[in-house]
C-alpha cells in the first residue's frame, strides 16, 4: 500500500510540472533504445541497400525486355558532296521514326541469347521520298573465358550475397550490442537504486543503535566515548547515503540519454532480482561463436574477395574471345512521300519474307603476348593479399576461441560465486539480528555492532554486484555466440 502511494504521489507531482513517468523493464528498454538508435536505423538502411543489390544481381539472370523509340528524329541542315572538280552543297530535310522490341536473356556462362524486332521509317522531305524498314534479328553473345577462367556475372551475384550477409550479420551484432548496453545501464541503475536501499536500510539500523547508545549513556550503562562513537557512525552512514543516492540519480540519467527520454521524466522500474541457472556448454559456444562472429565472417568475406580479385586480374593474362552469331530478315521499301503507310508497310513485310536471309558468325580472341610482366605482378600481389587475410582469418579463430573460452569460465564463476553469496546474505542477516539483541543487553559493545553493521552491506552489496555480472556475462556470451543459452536458442536464422 505504502509503495502505491509514494508511486501516486510521484505521478501526481509530475502531471503538474508537465513530466512523464516512465514505467520500464529491461525489455522495454530494449525495445526502445532499437527503435530510437540512430546506429540501428542506418544499419537498417544498409541492410535495404545490400537486399535491393542482392535482387539486383539475381534478376540479372532473368528474361530482360527492353523498347527503343525515336519519335521522332527530325534533321534539318546543309551537306556536302565532292568529286573531282566541284564541292556541292545541298539542303536536307528528314524525318525519322523507329520502333525496336528487344528482348534477351542472360546466360550463366556470362553470355546471352536475344531477339529483336523493329520497324524504320525515313521521310526525306526534300527529296519527296518515304522508305520503311522492317528487320527481325536472332543472335548470341559468349565469352570464352567464362568457360575456363572468370565469369562476371557469377562473380557480381557471389559478391552481392557475401554483402548482404555480412549486412544482416552486422544488423544482428549491433542489435546484441545494444542489448548489452541497455542492460549494463538498466542493471546499474538497478544496482544504484538497491545500494540506496542498502545505505538507507544501514542508516536506519545506526539511526536506532544511535538512540539506543544514547540512551544507555545517559542511564550510565555505556562510557561516553561508545556513544560518541556511535554518533560518528551515523554522520559516517548519512554521508553514505547521500553518495548512494547521487549514485543513483546520475545512473538514472545516463540511461535516460540512452533511451532519448528527457531528464526530466522520472523512470520507475520493474525489477526482479532473482535468476535462473543457465547452463552453458563450452564446445556448443566456441561452435556457435566460430560460424557467426562477425570479425571470422568479416574476414572470410575478405579472404572469399581476394580469391575473385585473383581470377579477375589472372583473365587479363590470359587468351580471351567471344563467340557472337545472328539469323537476321530484312524488308525494306521505298517510294513516294504520298504513298498510304498500310501499303508501304505490306510491301516491306513481303520483301522481308521473300529477301534471301542475312547470317553471321565471329570467333574473336585476343592473345597477350607481351606486357613486361606487368599482369604476372599484379596477380603476384593479390596472391600476397590473399595470404595475408588468410594469416589474419586463422588468427582471429584463434582469438574468438579464446575470448568465448574466457568468458565461459568467468561466467561459470560468477554463477558459483552468485551462489555462494546468497549464502552469506542469510548468514549476515542473522548475524546482524543477533548482534542488535547482544548491544541492546549489554553483552557486545558499538565496535562489534558497527563490524556487523559492516559485514551485512558488504554482503548485499556483493550479491548484487554479483548478480550484475552474471546477467551481463549471459548478455555478453549472446554476443559473442550468436547464441541465447538462457532460452537455449540461436539468434540468427540460418535461412539468412
Amino acid at each position: 500500500m505504502k509503495v502505491f502511494l509514494i508511486f501516486y504521489l510521484i505521478l501526481l507531482s509530475h502531471l503538474l510540472i508537465g513530466a512523464e513517468v516512465h514505467v520500464l523493464n529491461l525489455e522495454k528498454c530494449i525495445d526502445m533504445a532499437m527503435e530510437r538508435s540512430f546506429d540501428m536505423r542506418s544499419l537498417r538502411e544498409n541492410l535495404k541497400e545490400a537486399e535491393f543489390n542482392l535482387r539486383a544481381a539475381t534478376n540479372r539472370f532473368r528474361t530482360q525486355v527492353e523498347l527503343n523509340l525515336t519519335a521522332p528524329n527530325y534533321i534539318e541542315t546543309i551537306r556536302s558532296l565532292e568529286d573531282s572538280t566541284h564541292v556541292y552543297y545541298f539542303p536536307v530535310k528528314q524525318r525519322e521514326y523507329s520502333g525496336e522490341l528487344v528482348i534477351q536473356q542472360p546466360l550463366p556462362t556470362d553470355g546471352r541469347i536475344y531477339i529483336s524486332s523493329g520497324l524504320f521509317t525515313l521521310d526525306e522531305i526534300d527529296r519527296g521520298s518515304y522508305s520503311m524498314r522492317v528487320n527481325t534479328q536472332i543472335g548470341i553473345q559468349q565469352p570464352l573465358e567464362a568457360f575456363y577462367s572468370f565469369n562476371f556475372l557469377q562473380a557480381s551475384l557471389k559478391q552481392a550475397k557475401l554483402s548482404y550477409e555480412l549486412s544482416n550479420k552486422r544488423l544482428r551484432r549491433a542489435e546484441l550490442n545494444i542489448v548489452y548496453d541497455v542492460s549494463n545501464a538498466f542493471y546499474n541503475l538497478v544496482s544504484s537504486i538497491e545500494n540506496e536501499k542498502i545505505a538507507n536500510q544501514t542508516y536506519k539500523i545506526q539511526q536506532d543503535a544511535t538512540t539506543l547508545a544514547n540512551n544507555k549513556f545517559k542511564a550510565g550503562v555505556i562510557a561516553e566515548v561508545d556513544a560518541l562513537q556511535m554518533e560518528v557512525d551515523l554522520a559516517a552512514e548519512t554521508n553514505s547515503l547521500d553518495i548512494a543516492r547521487a549514485d543513483r540519480i546520475a545512473s538514472e540519467n545516463f540511461l535516460k540519454q540512452l533511451l532519448t527520454i528527457p531528464l526530466t521524466d522520472s523512470l520507475v522500474l520493474q525489477t526482479d532480482l532473482s535468476y535462473d541457472v543457465v547452463q552453458v556448454d563450452v564446445e556448443k559456444a566456441i561452435e556457435f561463436g566460430l560460424k557467426n562472429r562477425l570479425e571470422i565472417r568479416e574476414q572470410q568475406i575478405v579472404v572469399a574477395l581476394d580469391k575473385i580479385n585473383i581470377d579477375r586480374q589472372r583473365v587479363y593474362g590470359q587468351i580471351r574471345g567471344s563467340i557472337s552469331a545472328y539469323y537476321d530478315l530484312i524488308g525494306v521499301k521505298e517510294g513516294p512521300r504520298d504513298a498510304p503507310l498500310q501499303s508501304t508497310f505490306n510491301s516491306a513485310w513481303e520483301e522481308m519474307r521473300t529477301r534471301p536471309r542475312n547470317r553471321g558468325f565471329s570467333l574473336q580472341i585476343s592473345i597477350p603476348l607481351w606486357d613486361w610482366g606487368v599482369n604476372k605482378a599484379l596477380v603476384a600481389s593479390a596472391r600476397a593479399s590473399l595470404r595475408r587475410s588468410e594469416y589474419a582469418l586463422d588468427n582471429e579463430m584463434v582469438t574468438v576461441e579464446r575470448d568465448i573460452r574466457d568468458t565461459v569460465l568467468r561466467f561459470k564463476s560468477s554463477l558459483r560465486r552468485l551462489q555462494l553469496l546468497e549464502k552469506s546474505v542469510e548468514v549476515a542477516k542473522k548475524s546482524m539480528v543477533i548482534s542488535q539483541s547482544r548491544f541492546a543487553n549489554g553483552d557486545i559493545n558499538s565496535q562489534a555492532l558497527a563490524l556487523d553493521r559492516q559485514r551485512l552491506s558488504q554482503a548485499y552489496q556483493s550479491r548484487l554486484g554479483a548478480f550484475k555480472e552474471y546477467k551481463l556475462l549471459i548478455a555478453d556470451l549472446a554476443r559473442k555466440t550468436f547464441y541465447d543459452f538462457e532460452h537455449d536458442r540461436p539468434l540468427i536464422d540460418e535461412t539468412d
